[in-house]
């Protein structure tokens, strides 16, 4: 004998409800940055110089299961083996780390890279991360103001 279809139905909505994936992060934003500014390179120098900038985010809607990865970009550069800022036609090797020791090249997970993450961002909170910069010691770049540009990407 065949049940009339409303007596199934509240038992196939029970079933998809239990199978419905969680919730996702409802927004995340960076909220600010500090550049890591070297200052005035030497090339004489026997030391690497070391710097440090920051990123600041925060995220809404955040679930128990919820997590961000946050990836750098290569800026101008075609590998993250070593970035470079640029000033005219010259340039200067460096790179940004994820660790003090700066061991860790920070960038999107690709080419030896690591990316930061994934962690479970507070609710509404400004969460603050270091990143950690160096330009290595016995390049001989040309006399100028070298930069370069990165794309920060929240992935949640």
């Amino acid at each position: 004998m065949s049940r009339p279809f409303w007596k199934i139905l509240p038992w196939l909505a029970a079933v998809l409800s239990v199978s419905m994936p969680a919730r996702a992060i409802t927004s995340c934003s960076i909220v600010s940055t500090t550049s890591v500014a070297f200052g005035a390179y030497d090339p004489l120098a026997p030391l690497a110089l070391d710097s440090t900038g920051s990123l600041t985010y925060q995220c809404s809607g955040v679930g128990l299961t919820d997590t961000i990865l946050i990836h750098l970009g290569r800026g101008g550069s075609s590998s993250f083996f070593p970035r470079r800022m640029t000033s005219g036609a010259s340039s200067l090797a460096y790179n940004l780390f994820l660790d003090a020791s700066r061991l860790l090249v920070w960038g999107d997970g690709t080419g030896g890279s690591l990316f930061h993450g994934p962690v479970t961002p507070p609710e509404s909170s400004n969460v603050t991360v270091n990143i950690f910069g160096r330009i290595p010691a016995g390049q001989n770049p040309s006399v100028g103001s070298y930069s370069d540009t990165l794309v920060i990407t929240l992935l949640y």
